[in-house]
């Protein structure tokens, strides 16, 4: 008989992923700054990230360098990112650079493909999600509509490949930025689903492993 104090789960292998809480009041915060830049159409154009994505989704724009650190967005950013590699490799960084933040508008039907992104750490974070992502066919065990799934190496004993994640407001994940992943279409919902991501590097001492 073996109890579950005699079985510890260890992590020698693979990438790690933080789950990080996002204060309420910068979730306000934001969604009010986006509501904004919806509605006002020269500076939606003026912020048009689209052309530079792969997403097939209705509207993405990048987030302005004085509301990023006004807002108390960078500071969270930089904070759960020290948090995370403290507790994820007991490395203590220097340095957080934000390269670029930017929002996501996906509706119904629409999709983001399996990418990777640039500098050294990506994440993203959820600030609208429809009520029901809609019923999978075929009454499958797994409904992938609207969920987030990380990869990673290949399906092996004890060992998967894939991390499938349900979007829920209020969190933000955190992952290295060669992690792909990709985005499922939904159905039945003309809800938004709205997230948003960044990429940024930390001190090349603790990124570069090689150097140790």
């Amino acid at each position: 008989m073996i109890n579950d104090e005699d079985i510890k789960v260890i992590r020698p292998f693979g990438p790690s992923v933080a789950k990080v809480k996002i204060p309420n009041d910068l979730i306000v915060s934001l969604n009010n700054y986006i509501d904004n830049i919806i509605e006002d159409e020269k500076k939606s154009k003026s912020l048009d990230h689209g052309q530079k994505l792969v997403g097939n989704v209705t509207q993405e724009f990048k987030l302005e360098e004085k509301f990023i650190e006004k807002s108390g967005y960078l500071n969270f950013l930089s904070k759960s990112v020290f948090k995370w590699l403290k507790l994820s490799d007991n490395k203590e960084i220097k340095n957080f650079n934000l390269i670029s933040s930017w929002v996501v508008r996906q509706f119904q039907n629409e999709y983001n493909p399996i990418h990777w992104h640039g500098g050294h750490l990506s994440g993203v974070g959820y600030l609208k999600v429809p009520k029901s992502f809609g019923q999978a066919n075929q009454n499958k065990k797994i409904n992938t509509n609207g969920k987030l799934e990380l990869i990673y190496g290949s399906r092996q004993f004890s060992s998967p490949s894939s991390m499938l994640i349900l979007p829920e407001v209020g969190y933000f994940y955190f992952f290295p930025h060669y992690l792909m992943h990709a985005v499922y279409p939904f159905t039945e919902s003309l809800e938004e689903r709205r997230s948003i991501s960044f990429n940024a590097t930390i001190d090349q001492e603790s990124f570069n492993v090689y150097g140790n």
